[in-house]
């Protein structure tokens, strides 16, 4: 077999080769590892067994560390701690009087505001995990038909009774600018089940019109346009948490606020799918990153977490660039989602990829006691789907449509039927929630990780695009609702590896029809580093497939190979270590894209300035600014093709 690509150095593959069978960073090797582990030790569990120290600072926090004195303004600050009720860590903090603004006790954080010079004490204290800077996030920018989602409405149940899949009774959480509660996409009261604000405005409204767009994809009543621009999910729940301020911007502080409130009120609102069509530019390891973290924390209570890759798939010359995912995307337990071009057609036999989506691998990093960067490198994002010049609901009077006129489509004179324009990765990811609120309909008892693979699995490749463009393939709705409605709902974590799957004997056929194409599916799932194929993968009960695991938990490093981890996946699951361009048919069958006998070493994914095939691979200090957050900003203008209408 050939060997691993996706290391740091040939030193710590090595390393990691002779300690026996542990798994690449960020793959874990058991299920207590996943589910019992205190949050935030991640790192360092694997960096002490590879003889590694972690910084417990972010890249940021290091470099004000290490000049304090140009810090006279207090740092904003999230605080990963083992106890937030620990006397030695109340201590510390009043000692240096920081001030606590938030207690976020679900996820094990602070919110806090401190002084440069009390970062080196509070990072060698055993009572703190991990500090980084509370910075910025923001925003990132027919389907119905083109997804697969009206190839499914009308179901059969198991007792004959004929039901409409819509995805009620499902809860969607939607992380955004808010929701215009009189819009009829959305009705406060129908659709709109609770509001509440995270960003200090006090108001619950969407005067930005981003949130609004993004909730109808995910659940627009289908009545307002007699279904012409009805979401994949129409009777969902949505769960309208407004973490983007009036300009579109928010606080990581804020997220996190709403994701501890997910996992408070999961329960009462039945909250299934969040959806975060929003980042900020990835530079800490997700093994550290506190919105992937939490990320962690909700996919291990059972909730599936959706989000956008970004919108930085070219630079500023348009041409390709790779390693631009954006956090809380790289966070392993997320479903990530790209950005496919419908061209305008229901038909999927003319869909690409849109140039601005962006590409994997993920270049965020932990740094270790002599200063050496460790890049993540996992292969991003998981699927795509349609989300070029996508029409949906405006939000009255907001920020985005009166700035950029030409987002009005004129389709609707009522205000409150309304419709705009938007482009992006943000458009695409509440498709992919809408999707997975009809699977859950469609059957409750799926984990976070079989929705995952059943979506990956069923996913269409796109001809002439590589795993870091569009990872496994195009959303495929039709083929996920079937696959999934055909798994036994009596799985669970006494199950034993090798069972039965489904609860047919003979599997769905894997491929689709929509509008007159007929395509094959992918087949395949990835796992942080490479994919995994076999027909045991959808017909044999695997350990990953479980809730506290990671369906990276398949792949074993081994002797500095990739090896199929038969505790965790029956021996019919093959691992593969290639990067494929793909012919348009299952994957693995495609070209291989990146030459595996290349390691990754520490700033570079190929030499810098060699050109792949479609781009090129920007290095460490070019990929990001070192020294600032960059806010994502709205793509108001997508791909130059016919609009959707």
């Amino acid at each position: 077999m050939k060997k691993n690509y996706l290391t740091d150095s040939i030193s710590f593959l090595i390393a990691l080769a002779l300690m026996g069978p542990i798994m690449l960073v960020g793959v874990n090797t058991s299920h207590a590892d996943q589910a019992d582990r205190p949050v935030g030790l991640a790192a360092r569990v694997i960096n002490d067994a590879a003889g590694l120290k972690a910084s417990k600072l972010s890249p940021e926090l290091e470099r004000a560390a290490m000049q304090p004195m140009t810090h006279e303004a207090p740092l904003r600050t999230i605080v990963q701690v083992s106890d937030p009720q620990s006397q030695n860590l109340k201590q510390l903090l009043k000692r240096y009087g920081i001030r606590v603004h938030k207690k976020l006790n679900h996820l094990q954080m602070l919110d806090v505001e401190l002084p440069a010079e009390a970062l080196r004490e509070l990072a060698a204290s055993e009572d703190i995990q991990f500090i980084s800077t509370n910075n910025r996030v923001a925003a990132l920018g027919h389907l119905t038909t083109t997804t697969g989602a009206e190839a499914v409405r009308n179901q059969l149940s198991a007792t004959g009774q004929r039901y409409t899949l819509d995805g009620k009774g499902v809860g969607i959480a939607i992380l955004d600018s808010g929701m215009d509660k009189d819009h009829k996409a959305v009705k406060d009261g129908g659709e709109i089940k609770v509001s509440v604000d995270f960003t200090g405005e006090r108001r619950t409204d969407d005067p930005f019109g981003h949130g609004t767009h993004v909730a109808g994809l995910a659940a627009a009543d289908e009545g307002f346009t007699n279904n012409a621009y009805a979401g994949i999910a129409p009777a969902a729940d949505l769960i309208n948490l407004r973490v983007l301020d009036s300009n579109g911007v928010g606080t990581v502080s804020g997220l996190l606020n709403a994701l501890n409130w997910v996992l408070a009120n999961r329960t009462r609102y039945n909250i299934r799918v969040v959806n975060m069509s929003l980042g900020t530019p990835a530079v800490t390891s997700y093994m550290n990153d506190p919105i992937c973290i939490a990320v962690r924390r909700l996919v291990d209570a059972g909730i599936v977490v959706v989000a956008a890759a970004g919108n930085d798939g070219k630079d500023e010359n348009g041409q390709a660039v790779y390693g631009r995912i954006h956090s809380p995307g790289i966070e392993p337990s997320a479903i990530t989602i790209g950005c496919s071009n419908s061209m305008g057609t229901n038909s999927r036999a003319d869909d690409a990829m849109a140039t601005y989506s962006s590409r994997g691998p993920t270049r965020s990093y932990w740094t270790d006691s002599d200063g050496v960067n460790h890049y993540d490198n996992l292969v991003k994002p998981d699927l795509v789907a349609p989300g070029n010049k996508v029409i949906q609901a405006e939000a009255e009077d907001n920020y985005l449509v009166t700035t950029y006129p030409q987002l009005e489509t004129h389709l609707y004179w009522d205000d409150h039927k309304r419709l705009m324009y938007l482009s992006g990765t943000s458009m695409a990811s509440p498709q992919v929630a809408g999707a997975v609120a009809l699977m859950l309909q469609a059957n409750p008892t799926l984990t976070p990780n079989l929705v995952k693979a059943i979506l990956m699995y069923t996913a269409q490749p796109l001809a002439g695009y590589n795993l870091f463009e569009q990872g496994a393939g195009e959303l495929n709705i039709e083929g996920a609702v079937r696959l999934a409605k055909a798994v036994r709902t009596s799985l669970n974590a006494q199950t034993p590896l090798g069972s039965p799957l489904l609860n047919v004997i003979i599997p769905p056929v894997p491929m689709t029809t929509i509008a007159l194409t007929t395509f094959i599916w992918a087949q395949g799932v990835i796992g942080d580093y490479s994919y995994m194929t076999g027909v045991d993968l959808m017909t044999k009960y695997q350990f990953i497939f479980g809730q506290g695991h990671l369906l990276s938990n398949g792949i074993l490093l081994a002797d500095g190979h990739l090896l199929s981890n038969t505790t965790q996946v029956t021996n019919g699951v093959m691992v593969a270590d290639t990067i494929l361009t793909s012919n348009g048919y299952a994957l693995g069958s495609g070209s291989p894209f990146l030459d595996t006998s290349l390691l990754l070493g520490n700033g570079t994914l190929l030499p810098e300035g060699h050109l792949l095939s479609n781009g090129v691979l920007m290095g460490d200090g070019h990929l990001l600014s070192n020294t600032t957050y960059q806010s994502l900003s709205i793509l108001v203008n997508g791909d130059n093709t016919p609009y959707m209408r």
